[in-house]
């Protein structure tokens, strides 16, 4: 009697056309998995690009290069629709009230984990597989030591899953997928969460990747590289109104609030007394307010209020004596020491061990203990 073959397991890998993508495609083939591909059609309008480029059209063709190199079958889904509602509405929406979005958050939360998610559950896949800079841990203990585990494939099964920043810190992506839900971690992988971007890169040339030497895609996701000003006045009406130093005195015009953020201080056209900072917007009275010292108190931060919160880890939500935890406001930016306690509903209060510097509502704060993302929300 033949004995009977056990099944591979079968994952979803979301190929953009980059190396990241391509080489965790490679690396899931050599680990044992049956491997299927999905490029997202997410925007196709030219409007407020840099260049007169199509950069989706080159994006798909260096995915089915690869595809085709890995031999791998690749679908196109078009969630352009999606996209333009739920990214970009929200993009639009949150510049129009004064705050500063994250869009590469709203994307990974509306997109890659929702839409492209459902659609592999709902095709019968194991696994989605994404080419993020990040690792799932699994654990038998429900608290989350910060040893690393020796996990090669993700593929056991255990009682807790954890976000975990990836081994290179400086490309860790945690930040921008902190609203995948606790029951998606046993169904994630980040193939290359374990690895070096430099290590990926030789990868990739060693391997023969036709896309290896292809340069780091940048800008807005799935749009390319903007200009922001120009970007948002598609939909956004310039208003435009007065501009105020530290002593209240006129010194200036700006041209929309929507084109300013706390802290920024490029494109800031005032005369002399500068560098110029802006540390507050009113947008009832349309003004700017703006500083000529970097270090004043005026542009720094000791607490912010968090909402739409998004909790990956056991023991979360907090109990109303709150948690002493780390975060960042910004990707790449540097782990500061909080507290973090529940106000009411969905709301969080957080305080900041040192006054931060340049936090602007509509950032995401993701909070961390150890290397473990536990959540995080968006500052009101």
């Amino acid at each position: 009697m033949k004995k009977q073959m056990q099944k591979k397991p079968k994952v979803l890998m979301a190929l953009s056309g980059g190396i990241d993508s391509a080489v965790s495609a490679w690396l899931l083939l050599k680990q044992g998995y049956e491997v299927e591909a999905a490029f997202m059609k997410n925007w196709t309008s030219q409007e407020g690009l840099l260049k007169n480029e199509c950069p989706w059209l080159e994006d798909r063709r260096e995915a089915l290069r690869v595809a085709a190199f890995l031999g791998i079958p690749l679908y196109t889904l078009d969630f352009e629709k999606e996209y333009q509602n739920n990214v970009m509405g929200y993009f639009f929406k949150e510049y129009k009230a004064g705050h500063t979005p994250n869009p590469d958050v709203m994307c990974n939360k509306e997109i890659k984990f929702k839409m492209l998610y459902n659609w592999a559950m709902k095709k019968g896949f194991d696994y989605l597989a994404t080419g993020h800079y990040a690792r799932v841990y699994a654990s038998e203990k429900s608290n989350i030591k910060n040893q690393i585990l020796k996990n090669k494939n993700n593929s056991f099964s255990t009682d807790h899953y954890s976000l975990v920043r990836s081994a290179d810190e400086f490309k860790d992506q945690t930040y921008f997928i902190y609203n995948i839900k606790k029951e998606q971690l046993p169904h994630v992988l980040f193939p290359i969460g374990g690895m070096k971007k430099e290590k990926v890169r030789a990868m990739a040339r060693k391997i023969g990747l036709p896309n290896a030497e292809r340069r780091e895609s940048m800008g807005l996701c799935f749009v390319g590289k903007i200009r922001l000003k120009d970007f948002l006045e598609q939909k956004l009406k310039v208003k435009k109104g007065q501009i105020f130093d530290q002593d209240g005195k006129k010194i200036g015009t700006h041209e929309g609030l929507h084109n300013y953020t706390i802290g920024q201080r490029q494109g800031i056209k005032v005369g002399g007394g500068g560098p110029y900072f802006v540390y507050a917007k009113d947008l009832a009275k349309n003004r700017l307010y703006v500083i000529n010292n970097p270090e004043d108190e005026r542009l720094y931060t000791k607490e912010v209020q968090l909402h739409s919160m998004n909790w990956l880890a056991v023991g979360y939500p907090l109990p109303a004596t709150g948690y002493q935890l780390k975060g960042r406001y910004r990707h790449q930016g540097e782990l500061v020491p909080l507290k973090i306690t529940h106000v009411k509903k969905d709301l969080y209060n957080v305080k900041f061990k040192h006054p931060q510097k340049a936090v602007a509502s509509g950032q995401s704060l993701v909070l961390y203990k150890g290397k473990v993302c536990v959540g995080g929300g968006v500052i009101a």
